[in-house]
């Protein structure tokens, strides 16, 4: 992966001056994976099994997402452990497969399309995973495949696991890509906020200008994929996609006051000033 990261950074810096300001621009997404790789030996620092959510928030999901059978609450996860099909178990994998090429190709469509949209979506992309992060230590949450592995007990030294449906998937296809994954984790008890959810609702956002109709329907649907199989894959409680994807439309509009579009740009620039008089 190293290796490949180098050889990539190597291609675009010395191949042309428009693959350098590509470069350029999508170096905040690199910074993003050297900030999980560094987040590896601190992922417990300061966590103590009671600051750990799981059972209050299962309560508030079952409360707000979920169904009740014979005065018992249940969630969604529940559901869909006693009731999966494997060609859905395939397609909710898809996402979780390829949400960074995803992110790669939409950082690399609008540096040909939109520049200030690009510096929008890969800084948008860095800004979220640091607020994700820092809401992983300070509201320190549970996954709902931990639950249903552990109860309600929390153990800090538990290993970071793809889950049962991840895991069918890598027998159905005999390979070992996501406990792969999976095993690099740099934190179990990051649930709060989802961030495989705020991925995609960011690329929606900043490419809806560019996108064709057919590309915004894709986008919206890849969301929407990445939303369910959240849950379904029995990684995020609902909860935590929504609260990822409000993540990553706080970023964008902070950062369209940093990044405005062109035609915004033109706009501030033909405005005449404003004088003391007109003020007053």
């Amino acid at each position: 992966e190293h290796l490949g990261a180098v050889v990539l950074v190597l291609g675009l810096a010395y191949t042309g001056p428009r693959t350098k300001s590509l470069l350029v621009a999508i170096y905040p997404i690199g910074l993003v994976g050297l900030l999980y790789d560094g987040m590896r030996p601190f992922q417990t620092l300061g966590l103590t099994p009671e600051r750990v959510h799981l059972c209050d928030l299962r309560a508030l999901e079952s409360r707000l997402f979920g169904y009740e059978v014979e005065g018992v609450r249940y969630t969604l996860h529940d559901f869909f452990r006693t009731h999966h099909w494997p060609a859905i178990d395939l397609l909710c994998a898809f996402p979780y497969a390829t949400f960074i090429l995803v992110s790669f190709a939409c950082a690399a469509y609008l540096g040909f399309r939109d520049l200030p949209a690009m510096r929008r979506f890969t800084w948008g992309f860095l800004l979220m995973n640091v607020a994700g992060f820092v809401t992983y230590h300070l509201v320190p949450a549970a996954p709902p495949w931990y639950f249903h592995a552990h109860g309600c007990t929390i153990d800090l030294a538990t290993r970071a696991s793809e889950g049962p449906v991840l895991m069918r998937v890598d027998a159905m296809l005999g390979i070992s890509y996501f406990h792969a994954m999976y095993s690099k984790a740099s934190s179990v008890f990051g649930a709060v906020p989802s961030l495989h959810c705020a991925y995609p609702m960011l690329v929606v956002l900043e490419g809806w200008r560019s996108f064709g109709p057919r590309l915004r329907a894709l986008s919206i649907a890849y969301w929407l994929l990445m939303v369910f199989a959240s849950v379904y894959l029995d990684h995020h409680w609902l909860i935590d996609g929504i609260l990822g994807s409000t993540y990553a439309l706080v970023a964008s509009l902070v950062l369209r006051r940093i990044f405005p579009s062109e035609r915004k740009s033109q706009e501030l620039a033909l405005s005449p000033p404003v004088t003391v008089a007109e003020a007053e």
